[in-house]
């Protein structure tokens, strides 16, 4: 009997519900590249194991970024008894074409918040934490001090796990960056998201350079892993991937992930390509060729198998570094456009 299959579209219903596959739409189904690939389904997941999850997030009023996000590996993540937390509330600032997460006027700041998902990482049993959030620029700091507070209420609680924060780009305040470095979280993540050329459609209100400024920063920091992920299949081409590596390497990040786009909603961006596996294979060499360690696969996000990725990095430790071949530029004069 062929095994039940889902999309990342096609999970429904809530912590008392039980979970179904649902038909997606025509017009999602079809939009922009077309009916997902066999590569892109993945086996059902335990509905009690994610009952349970959720009913802890819903116990200390917290959310996680896989729900808010529709992340498609949060069934998996959720069976294993991970997930990554959301600080700050659930609407965002900004309005990025990809993202899944609400736009609007944020609620102030909850100054319990840090305790509660300390108490909750801790009754997971959790040895790295992962905590990101959505941007907050009606916050002076851009909530920088949050994310302090939410850190030493992990470290207080348990002493012993690693920390991993997935910061938005604080507007460009290097103070606010140094307040979170500071607390010396052991990977220090923010996204690039995708290729400079599609940041006014995909990134509207970020700035490419802003964003490898703010990784500079961190990976000049000892204590601390820089760390990155963009998305592919949102119209880029594969010469511009290998130049944001370059980048990304110069900026000193030490840890990439690449993974697929994929349609929250109607209302988000289409799916200009589903990239075959051969092409993230790809992507991993030219990456591991300059140094970097590259997690590319279509399901890999930023915050995904986290605490694996950081105990690799641990064990690889510095690698020496290499420059790639010349690569035809096709028809654009300058990759590092962002216009």
């Amino acid at each position: 009997m062929e095994k039940e299959v889902m999309t990342d579209s096609q999970l429904v219903g809530g912590p008392d519900a039980a979970y179904t596959v649902a038909e997606p739409t025509a017009e999602f189904a079809t939009a922009g590249a077309g009916r997902k690939p066999a590569w892109l389904k993945k086996p059902l997941p335990q509905a009690v194991s994610m009952r349970k999850l959720e009913s802890l997030l819903k116990e200390h009023s917290l959310h996680s970024v896989c729900e808010s996000a529709l992340c498609p590996n949060r069934g998996e993540c959720f069976t294993r008894g991970t997930a990554a937390f959301l600080v700050m509330g659930e609407v965002c600032t900004r309005d990025c074409g990809f993202c899944g997460i609400p736009t609007g006027i944020p609620s102030e700041l909850d100054p319990s918040e840090p305790g509660r998902v300390a108490e909750a990482a801790a009754r997971l049993g959790l040895g790295h934490v992962v905590v990101t959030s959505v941007t907050r620029d009606d916050v002076a700091d851009g909530g920088a001090g949050h994310y302090v507070a939410t850190i030493r209420a992990i470290r207080a609680r348990l002493p012993r796990a690693t920390l991993e924060v997935l910061v938005p780009d604080f507007a460009g305040r290097t103070e606010s960056v140094e307040l979170v470095l500071a607390e010396r979280p052991e990977v220090f993540n923010h996204n690039v998201e995708t290729v400079p050329r599609l940041y006014r459609t995909v990134r509207p209100q970020a700035d490419y350079e802003r964003s490898l400024d703010l990784l500079r920063q961190a990976a000049g920091r000892v204590t601390s892993l820089a760390k990155t992920g963009l998305m592919v299949g949102l119209g880029e081409r594969e010469n511009e991937v290998r130049v944001v590596l370059e980048d990304l390497l110069a900026a000193g990040v030490s840890v990439v992930t690449i993974g697929q786009y994929l349609r929250p909603s109607a209302r988000n961006l289409p799916v200009a390509e589903y990239v075959a596996p051969g092409v993230f294979k790809r992507y991993r060499e030219w990456g591991e060729a300059l140094g970097l360690q590259v997690h590319a696969a279509p399901f890999v996000r930023s915050s995904f198998q986290a605490g694996e990725s950081f105990a690799q990095a641990v064990e690889r430790g510095p690698k020496e570094t290499c420059t790639l071949p010349p690569m035809p530029r096709y028809n654009s004069p300058d990759l590092r456009r962002t216009d």
